[in-house]
């Protein structure tokens, strides 16, 4: 920390009228024009103080215009500056403060206004006050954005910063000033008409997917629709684009329930990045909560991808299929004391990030710079506005929550009684969507799968570790494999939660993909820039032999029955799965495991593996699957199994199988395994359907085999089943035709060597 002395010299060094406590002066001409309530400038009537942001609305007397509303707690004014399309900035004074909230009603301003606020404060951040009346600033509440026309930077320009960038002295760089207008570099607010004539909802009839019939498909709007041939040219990469019937076709040939999208919050890209001739691809560096991502809107960004965003929601819902949204509240494309001034950080940067003991310095339990204070109580107001925002005006299905420990966090420590956890449990809206938890962070303690309370479900990367280490040959017994399939009860089974509180995964945007994992056992991010050091090392893939492409045909066809392995235990797994978009179809990155910068072909699917033999045979293969645990409810249990009997035969809801047919002991689940049999009883399920009747299904028998030579496997006699159909056999590439071959309980069956058998067992 700097001494006294030092911190007194650079404070004088930038200290302007102001800074002494007393209001700024009023602004001068702008580029022309005069402020509000003088010459030149529209008037500004008091307005109200809700609701935040820009709303357009008729105020007194039939006069139609907009009304504005900050929350910036300390500052001292507060200007709205609306912008021509040439750029000119007229600036309007909010006079009206109401608990902290700057307001007033602009006459005339319509939807399609470009807008941004300036807010006036002390320059002190060794106090941690960074207002910089300079700095144009993102309306938080914005329902639009519109980036700088024409503006593609190789480095972020110096203006974007509060503080100047290259000052000499680095230990104090954050602490000087620049004065610099950032106008002309920064994102806009627009003004959005909230009853615009297309806005029509009422011929949309959302799916609500019961969460144990769910299957979820995780894809990026720009990747999934870039390159597909069906989608006409000038809408791939769009909302527009994935909203085409190309695109929806194949998300119904596949039997998903639910898309999840990569972040589609506004979002800005890293100066490291820019630097390097890349950008932010996957999208979580969030600037703006309530706006659709301007750059994946095909109709422009005046306002207009609102209206496409809904159109797409509206799209897939007529196809059955729910819109879940990958949101980061977490932290702010702002990142730390070295980030630029964007929003918040100009707005009350005190209020809106948690700081260190030093407040210089900020809080990061996200490892991107800062952390949203989110128990302050504006803060947790500005988060759930934006999810109720897009749950009942944008027609979203439910959210998955980056790092969402971060979020749970009071003080310091993650606490499951937290206000933000709180207020999702209490809130009418909120507590009726699906809630999806990433439940860790980077911070101390902050690991926390299992732990979420009811109404949540979690990625469960326990599930995505198991059948990783088991399918490579590295678990050292069946214990964790176990519990992982029959639905995590370990993890899950406390406090009214349900199997599908686990969502289960093998592969998720962030590492390799399906094929890269049997394809590389290292990453190869080369290609980022960062000297290979990004990215984790801990990838539990195997390679199969050989480390990346090859013409070996004995190899690539063992690559290609692990993917049906893992993509079979996935589906047949109790709990929720998650697929993600083009691991049906073999997509590879090429061996990159942190593809998050590469807004190309490494991370765009490839549509024409769709026709080359293997991968359209995987496709077949994974929609059978949910073919299948589409039609059997044992596939898809809304309780936990009991192991116990059902009835006086002894039958049990589960069974795990030796290849030796018998039952496993205590003794079995802590020997080394490569061969597991489980048995699923459809005889009596927990639960009624819709109309109060019993619930029941046909048992199967799943043999997992993940030796490398064949083996035998005794099926297990009555009361288990008299005799077994083979629905499922992996070591085939192609699924089109059941296997059909039907077996005696008693008999023996070979499992070839790394396969998976289903079978469906017959009492009768």
């Amino acid at each position: 920390m700097s001494s006294a002395p030092e911190q007194e010299a650079v404070q004088e060094a930038v200290r302007e009228p102001g800074d002494d406590g007393r209001p700024a002066p009023a602004p001068v001409a702008v580029n022309g024009r005069r402020p509000g309530h003088g010459a030149g400038g529209p008037p500004v009537w008091p307005g109200a103080p809700t609701p935040l942001g820009a709303r357009f609305r008729v105020g007194p007397d039939g006069v139609a215009g907009t009304n504005f509303a900050l929350w910036a707690g300390g500052a001292e004014a507060v200007e709205v500056c609306l912008f021509d399309e040439d750029g000119t900035e007229t600036r309007c004074r909010l006079t009206e403060l109401t608990h902290e909230i700057w307001h007033g009603f602009v006459p005339g301003v319509r939807a399609g206004q470009r807008y941004g606020f300036r807010v006036h404060g002390r320059w002190d951040p060794w106090t941690g006050a960074r207002w910089n009346h300079a700095k144009l600033l993102l309306d938080p509440y914005a329902r639009a954005v519109d980036a700088p026309p024409g503006k593609e930077y190789s480095t972020l320009p110096g203006e974007v910063y509060g503080h100047v960038r290259d000052w000499p002295q680095q230990h104090v760089a954050d602490t000087v000033r620049d004065d610099r207008d950032s106008a002309p570099y920064v994102p806009k607010g627009v003004v959005v008409h909230d009853d615009a004539p297309d806005d029509d909802w009422t011929d949309d009839r959302r799916p609500k997917t019961p969460w144990a019939d769910s299957v979820i498909y995780e894809l990026h709007v720009r990747g999934f629709t870039k390159l597909h041939p069906g989608i006409p040219e000038e809408l791939r990469g769009t909302y527009a684009g994935l909203a085409h019937p190309a695109a929806v076709e194949h998300l119904r040939r596949l039997g998903v329930t639910a898309v999840e999208l990569l972040p589609v919050h506004q979002f800005a890209h890293e100066d490291h990045l820019l630097r390097r001739g890349l950008h932010n691809y996957w999208g979580y560096n969030s600037i703006g909560y309530f706006a659709p991502h301007a750059a994946y809107a095909a109709t422009g960004t005046a306002g207009q991808q609102v209206c496409e965003f809904k159109a797409m929601v509206r799209a897939l819902h007529a196809a059955g299929i729910e819109v879940i949204l990958d949101v980061v509240y977490n932290h702010t494309a702002e990142a730390g004391e070295l980030g630029p001034t964007l929003s918040l950080r100009g707005i009350d940067n005190r209020g809106y990030y948690r700081l260190q003991n030093d407040p210089r310095r900020y809080a990061d339990y996200t490892g991107c710079g800062n952390t949203l204070h989110v128990v302050q109580p504006h803060v947790l107001r500005l988060i759930t506005d934006s999810l109720r925002y897009w749950v009942t005006e944008m027609g979203v299905d439910g959210f998955r929550f980056d790092l969402a420990a971060a979020l749970a966090r009071s003080m310091h420590d993650v606490d499951m009684l937290s206000p933000f956890l709180a207020v999702i449990a209490q809130d009418p809206v909120l507590r009726r969507v699906k809630l999806i938890a990433e439940p860790w962070d980077v911070g101390s303690g902050g690991y926390q799968v299992g732990a979420f309370p009811p109404l949540w479900t979690e990625w469960n990367d326990r599930y995505r570790d198991a059948v990783r280490d088991f399918w490579r040959g590295a678990l050292p017994d069946v214990r964790d494999l176990g519990y992982r399939l029959s639905g995590s009860s370990d993890l899950y089974a406390w406090g009214g939660r349900r199997p599908y509180a686990s969502v289960n995964f093998v592969t998720a945007h962030d590492g390799f993909t399906l094929r890269d994992l049997v394809s590389y056992h290292h990453k190869h991010n080369a290609e980022n820039g960062e000297g290979n050091r990004d990215g984790t090392n801990d990838n539990r893939s195997w390679n199969c032999g050989a480390e990346g492409e090859t013409d070996d045909a004995g190899v690539n066809e063992l690559r290609r029955r692990q993917l049906r392995n893992l993509v079979t235990t996935l589906l047949l797994s109790t709990g929720v799965p998650m697929l993600v978009a083009g691991d049906e179809m073999g997509r590879t990155q090429g061996g990159n495991n942190n593809a998050y910068c590469q807004d190309n072909e490494v991370s765009w699917i490839d549509w024409s593996l769709l026709g080359e033999p293997g991968w359209r045979e995987l496709f077949g293969l994974t929609s059978r699957l949910l073919r299948l645990r589409h039609a059997h409810p044992v596939l898809r249990r809304r309780a936990f199994f009991s192991g116990r009997a059902q009835a006086a035969d002894g039958l049990r809801d589960l069974a795990w199988f030796t290849p030796r047919g018998e039952e496993m002991t205590e003794q079995d689940w802590y020997a080394p395994a490569s061969t597991l049999g489980m048995y699923l009883s459809g005889r009596d399920i927990p639960g009624r359907d819709a109309r109060g009747a019993k619930i029941t299904d046909d048992s199967f028998l799943a043999i997992l085999h993940a030796g490398h030579r064949p083996a035998d496997f005794l099926l297990p006699g009555p009361p288990w089943a008299r005799t077994y159909e083979l629905v499922v056999d992996t070591s085939r590439e192609s699924q089109e035709s059941p296997p059909g071959t039907v077996r005696a309980g008693g008999e023996v069956i070979t499992a070839a060597a790394r396969s998976v058998l289903l079978l469906k067992a017959r009492t009768a």
